[in-house]
């Protein structure tokens, strides 16, 4: 196999032009098999094969930098970096990454995982360069999903005035993780389209070279190349920007690639190259389905089926159902998603309801001041993102939500440790950056149907408000206990003495194990609440529990700073209760990817590590 040639940064520039094609296929076959295993992001990397084999043929790595937008489809550029061995380990804690890791290789020239921010790094990394008298070279590679993002413009607008060379490869496949919208979209179909245009100036070309003095015409020509261009394709938004524009090529053409990566190289300005491919090539399923095998869970390769049929809900089911039920009762409710209507679970509500579904594209600023603009109008939006991507718009949050009172629901998915995705996408600050911030209040749900009841006394109340739910199977347990939902009060579930688990959403089912732990190993006598609202907290439960209890133990699935266990120790500093508090949640620290088992045991927040610290708070 070729592939097994390739075992250090620059092997692939040692494979014959004869070989390329056939190394595609063998690292397309590598990652199919790979990602069938330990799941990751399939169609974006089969998408990116060739991309990424012309980029490094051109490029001198490590020398000069690529940058990888988001960065989901950099597994080819691992492979050809020396770290192919690495792959059974793929996302695994301590093995290798799915995203762009400076600690992990010295070819991997910044940390990514979000979207439209490849552009602004690149900038950087040029502007870097530039000052510092080097001469490397800097590739930022964005897909035409994240084009969507307003980031994305504001890089442009200033890469526009660079007078080195920078180069952008815009990755087009005509999909972020489902479908593109918008008129980003549209403009660069149009731009796809234009054979007219791409047709007439390489015939011109060729015709004019076999003549005397032909060359010396095709420059004079190029000269004057803008006019033509606005002439034949719409628009020409790059060039008007100031940026050289080339393209659009061919993205599983190598040949082609490395020959318009070259010459994008030798210009003294930033210059975009527009790079068409397919997302998904080479495996059927991928191609049929892209928005599942964006993410892939393991699946069997025969069939692209699932390894593991799911037959229970898991949380975002129980949302997806919820909203089609609270847009049925309710003709004020619409439901918002930045590009993600399979992820979020909205794709069901889209279909029933299309009028009242907006899918923004990669867009979360936009997202949540378009929901307080439908607020502000006399509707009720439910916005529903990521965590760990609502964090992108926090001052829409704070300046166009909540200054005003707004009433916009945030359907928070993937709150607390999301598992093999990593540090960029693990949700575990929402609780500290939501519940400081006036008007806004924040529930956490214990089980899948106290999910429902929170979202639907969140579509009833009047201002702005936020629920937050782990990724995963919705847990089925405590049915029974279903008390109807009160603005700021929590719920007792299990009442005794000595100690309390003071639990917020998914750490309600670990205090339960604790309880167990502690009844029955060490006959105490423990007392379980389930928190319901992190802002306003329950401040009587707090007075009410201090007095029968020796110890309140707050657990949640988010950093300390700033969170649940901190406003409950302060609320008991400020009121003068006197019970000691211990804090159980996450470290002052980012959290890599891994099993979310492993990484709750190592982060201290499973059953096993909870016992552990009360037994040591509790022991004389």
């Amino acid at each position: 196999m070729i592939l097994d040639s390739i075992n250090q940064t620059n092997d692939i520039k040692d494979v014959g032009v004869g070989d390329l094609d056939d190394l595609a296929q063998e690292i397309r076959d590598f990652l199919i098999e790979k990602i069938s295993v330990n799941g990751g992001h399939l169609g974006s990397n089969l998408g990116a094969v060739e991309l990424t084999m012309a980029l490094h043929l051109v490029a001198d790595l490590p020398k000069d930098r690529i940058v990888w937008d988001v960065g989901h489809q950099s597994y080819t550029h691992k492979i050809l970096t020396g770290r192919k061995d690495e792959f059974d380990k793929l996302r695994k804690y301590g093995g290798l990454s799915g995203f762009p890791k400076r600690r992990e290789s010295n070819c991997d020239a910044f940390d990514t995982g979000h979207s439209s921010t490849s552009i602004s790094a690149g900038l950087g990394l040029a502007k870097a360069r530039d000052l510092a008298g080097e001469d490397y070279g800097v590739f930022a590679v964005i897909g035409d999903g994240a084009l969507t993002g307003g980031m994305a413009y504001e890089a442009l607008n200033n890469a526009a005035d660079l007078k080195t060379n920078y180069v952008i490869v815009l990755n087009d496949n005509n999909m972020s993780i489902a479908e593109n919208v918008g008129g980003v979209s549209s403009y660069l179909q149009d731009i796809r389209t234009a054979d007219a245009y791409r047709n007439f100036k390489m015939g011109l070309e060729d015709a004019l070279n076999k003549f005397p003095g032909g060359e010396a015409v095709v420059d004079k020509l190029k000269k004057y190349k803008s006019s033509f261009k606005q002439l034949v394709v719409p628009g020409m938004f790059f060039e008007d920007m100031g940026i050289t524009y080339l393209g659009p090529v061919d993205g599983h053409d190598i040949k082609a690639m490395v020959k318009v990566f070259k010459e994008a190289r030798r210009y003294p300005k930033c210059v975009i190259v527009h790079v068409l491919t397919q997302k998904g090539r080479g495996y059927a399923p991928a191609i049929r389905h892209p928005a599942r095998f964006h993410g892939a869970e393991p699946f069997d390769i025969e069939t692209g089926l699932p390894a593991v049929n799911r037959t229970k809900a898991n949380y975002t089911d129980v949302f997806s159902t919820v909203v089609i039920k609270l847009g049925e009762r309710n003709p004020n409710v619409c439901a918002i998603t930045a590009a993600m209507p399979d992820g979020t679970g909205l794709k069901r509500f889209s279909r029933k309801f299309p009028e009242r579904f907006f899918d923004v594209g990669i867009a979360e600023e936009h997202a949540v001041t378009f929901a307080a603009g439908l607020a502000a109008g006399g509707l009720i939006p439910i916005v529903a993102i990521y965590s760990s991507f609502l964090q992108r718009a926090y001052d829409q949050i704070i300046h166009d939500v909540c200054i005003q009172g707004l009433h916009v629901v945030f359907a928070i998915d993937r709150a607390g440790i999301v598992g093999a995705d990593g540090e960029t996408h693990q949700g575990i600050f929402d609780l500290s950056y939501l519940s400081c911030v006036p008007n806004m209040t924040v529930m956490a749900p214990k089980n899948k149907w106290e999910l429902s009841d929170m979202l639907k006394f969140a579509v009833r109340y009047d201002g702005p408000v936020a629920v937050r739910y782990p990724r995963g199977l919705a847990y089925d347990g405590l049915e029974e206990y279903r008390k109807p939902i009160i603005y700021g009060q929590s719920e007792i579930i299990y009442e005794e003495s000595q100690i309390a688990l003071f639990a917020v959403g998914s750490m309600v089912k670990t205090a339960e194990k604790v309880r167990d732990v502690l009844k029955e190993e060490h006959g105490m006598h423990v007392t379980l609440v389930n928190a319901r609202f992190v802002k306003p907290i329950d401040g009587e439960m707090v007075s009410y529990l201090a007095k029968q209890h020796s110890l309140i133990v707050t657990m949640e699935e988010n950093v300390a700073s700033g969170g649940f266990g901190e406003h409950i120790r302060a609320y008991a500093d400020d009121h003068e209760i006197g019970v000691r508090i211990l804090v159980c949640a996450l470290p002052d620290d980012y959290v890599e990817h891994g099993n979310v088992n492993v990484l709750a045991h190592e982060v201290g927040i499973d059953c096993e590590s909870i016992v552990e610290k009360i037994l040591n708070e509790t022991t004389p």
